[in-house]
């Protein structure tokens, strides 16, 4: 993703880490204009059912949580080109 690509709501600003799994992107809510953080999978990991599945199952757990060490879920974005998460983002 570059800037100025949207998924969902929100509009990327710029990639801010890079994991394993997937590349967090500092985005703003289209509504808000709220700066957000948005884990998207990796491309290639989005044609594997298992880790999608696994990669939505962390997204669940983490919105369960609620501690002042954790960076709290917000939201979800399933789409048939991306899973992402969404979270506070810290600086």
């Amino acid at each position: 993703m570059k800037s100025g690509d949207r998924i969902g709501s929100y509009e990327i600003v710029d990639p801010i880490a890079a994991g394993g799994m997937g590349v967090v992107y500092r985005a703003l809510h289209g509504t808000t204009g709220r700066q957000m953080a948005v884990k998207v999978l990796l491309p290639n990991l989005m044609m594997n059912e298992k880790v999608r599945q696994r990669f939505m199952a962390e997204t669940y757990i983490q919105g369960q949580l609620k501690h002042p060490h954790i960076v709290t879920v917000t939201d979800a974005i399933q789409t048939e080109d991306y899973h992402a998460l969404v979270m506070e983002l810290m600086e």
